[in-house]
């Protein structure tokens, strides 16, 4: 698969109503987009091409990035790779995920900081190992 049709599929499923992405994968990729994707392959294989295309994601996000307006909110929300009882099986990200702490709970995977202005869009952004404090994370934006 083209590193195009990778990110074209991640950035679907955030246009979609399915809470998972092995569920979007299985259910409405295989299912009903295949013929769009003529080289799909299984999604074992699909969340190991997924860590090859982070780097283009994130130059595509800088390059969308919003209208300069002087006022900005900055929040993160945990993105999960496994549940906690997975993750000494657990393989995708075991390098580069960590075991993190937020408001709803004990969770293994990444932190998500965002960097809005007042119209709701996105100025900046940083993806840290889940134990990452947040207030530590403000250099390390894109």
């Amino acid at each position: 698969m083209s590193h195009s049709e990778i990110m074209t599929i991640l950035v679907l499923f955030h246009m979609s109503h399915y809470r998972t992405f092995k569920d979007y994968y299985h259910e409405c990729i295989i299912r009903y987009l295949k013929l769009y994707f003529p080289e799909l392959v299984s999604y074992n294989k699909f969340t190991e091409l997924k860590s090859h295309v982070v780097p283009l994601l994130a130059l595509y996000m800088k390059n969308k990035s919003g209208a300069r307006t002087g006022l900005y909110y900055i929040d993160s929300t945990s993105l999960k790779a496994c549940i906690n009882q997975r993750i000494y099986r657990h393989k995708t990200f075991k390098d580069i995920a960590a075991r993190g702490k937020s408001s709803m709970g004990w969770f293994f995977g990444f932190k998500l900081h965002l960097v809005i202005n007042h119209k709701g869009e996105i100025m900046s952004f940083c993806l840290t190992p889940g134990n990452v404090d947040d207030r530590k994370a403000n250099g390390k934006f894109v």
